[in-house]
């Protein structure tokens, strides 16, 4: 809960007080920030994207029977207006399992809409679909769509087989795990060979899939890739060929 603390301290500093600790990329030739709250910023464009926010996620398993602290979308959404507060955006993209289930956004307590609501004032939001919520949105600001495309990048949920530059998605949950006195540290991370990226998941109630992962397989280029692991409130870059098993 590393993110959460560090937002809070966010939140109460007001618009802009904190500067992000984060690493520049280039994806497809589009410059891009890498910030430790696992958000990911284009300057130039004043796009803010996260990903895989997997909102409702204790109420959709409560559905199921299976009892979870209720505190998950609170603490999602706190780490979200930490960094909308960061980069103040005109646009903020959500890559797809932006709720866990479909009945995540209709069901949705009235205070956590109202959360998103004031997060959204005076800018515009896409709402990308996911394998979670197929359905798009209800009663939220914003658009739902499949995809969106700007500025020679394509931003979905699920990345396509193969090497697709320009592309940016989220799904996977990549992770990767450096040792470190001694110690093995596993940390969600963003992905990127420059020509795609992988966004971490958002979500503080979210798992991670190792970038050596069979399901990784063929999506970059191991030479080129470089995860941008999430720290304490840091971003750390390493390569591929430095990550331990």
């Amino acid at each position: 809960m590393n993110r959460l603390a560090l937002a809070r301290d966010i939140n109460g500093q007001g618009n802009g007080a904190t500067t992000a600790s984060g690493a520049e990329t280039v994806v497809h030739g589009v410059a891009a920030l890498c910030d430790p709250l696992g958000a990911l910023y284009l300057p130039d464009a004043g796009i803010l994207v996260v990903s895989d926010l997997h909102l409702e996620k204790g109420a959709a398993f409560a559905r199921r029977g299976m009892l979870l602290p209720p505190y998950d979308t609170l603490a999602t959404l706190t780490v979200l207006a930490a960094v909308i507060s960061r980069y103040d955006p005109k646009l903020v993209v959500s890559l797809g399992d932006n709720f866990h289930d479909r009945l995540g956004s209709q069901h949705l307590p009235e205070e956590f809409r109202s959360l998103i609501v004031t997060m959204a004032r005076g800018r515009e939001w896409i709402w990308i679909n996911g394998n979670h919520d197929p359905d798009g949105t209800v009663d939220l600001p914003g658009h739902s769509v499949d995809e969106m495309h700007y500025g020679g990048l394509t931003f979905r949920h699920e990345p396509k087989t193969g090497r697709h530059a320009g592309e940016i998605a989220g799904h996977l949950h990549p992770s990767a795990t450096v040792r470190r006195r001694e110690k093995s540290v596993r940390r969600p991370c963003f992905a990127t060979d420059g020509a795609r990226l992988l966004m971490p998941a958002f979500g503080v109630m979210t798992g991670g899939l190792d970038l050596r992962h069979k399901a990784m397989a063929g999506l970059f280029e191991p030479e080129s890739l470089i995860a941008h692991l999430l720290g304490r409130d840091r971003i750390y870059s390493v390569r591929f060929g430095n990550l331990s098993a």
